[in-house]
């Protein structure tokens, strides 16, 4: 055992800080879910964007309520650097989510192309994932957070197939003009980097099953 680990023996831990991690998975996830509305007819990209501002909002609330946790705590259940981390990256997603969404409002796009609709449907799917995995840390479920990691890194797999398929055809289509090229290239970029966001958090999920099973 660790000098770390016997002091965490030794002292009460703040499991709050799971809490936390929790609540920004339930964020993510929201956003992923607002953000798939936008295939709907009566849903518009500014009401879409709204949303995602919002979510955006509470997401960083979590954030600082999380550094301000980690200023005043000295023992935490898991390494301070590997909570900042994870809250990092989760955060990032929906960051980057709501960049799309804003993409998309910004470029007056009126409704998603199949590859947008494809890759949020995949952060829908992802965001799901990590938020019934972000709790396995709680307790202690290692064996199942890395069976559930490995599924994001699958997804992330076949929503780079998507983004690459999809920027091929944007730019060998000759009917495709450039300022079209130009907005759908924009905000399929952000999705896939949401996507990416996703296997990141399933890669640290993955190293802190390792560093603590």
């Amino acid at each position: 055992m660790s000098f770390q680990e016997l002091i965490r023996w030794l002292l009460p831990r703040e499991d709050h800080f799971f809490d936390f991690l929790e609540r920004q998975a339930r964020v993510a996830r929201e956003g992923a879910e607002a953000l798939s509305t936008f295939r709907e007819d009566a849903v518009s990209s500014a009401m879409v964007t709204a949303k995602m501002h919002e979510l955006e909002h509470r997401g960083d609330e979590v954030v600082h309520e999380l550094e301000d946790a980690l200023a005043r705590t000295f023992v935490t259940p898991i390494d301070r650097e590997d909570l900042h981390k994870l809250s990092n990256e989760l955060d990032n997603i929906i960051d980057l989510m709501n960049l799309a969404a804003r993409s998309c409002s910004l470029f007056g796009v009126e409704r998603p192309t199949g590859p947008m609709v494809a890759l949020m449907d995949t952060l829908v799917t992802c965001t799901r994932i990590l938020e019934q995995a972000i709790p396995m840390l709680r307790t202690r479920s290692y064996g199942h957070l890395v069976a559930e990691a490995r599924k994001i890194r699958q997804l992330e797999k076949e929503g780079d197939q998507v983004f690459r398929k999809a920027l091929m055809t944007l730019f060998h289509d000759a009917a495709i003009d450039a300022k079209r090229l130009m907005k759908e290239k924009e905000i399929l970029e952000d999705l896939e980097a949401a996507v990416d966001e996703c296997d990141h958090v399933a890669e640290t999920l993955s190293n802190l099953a390792v560093k603590h099973g």
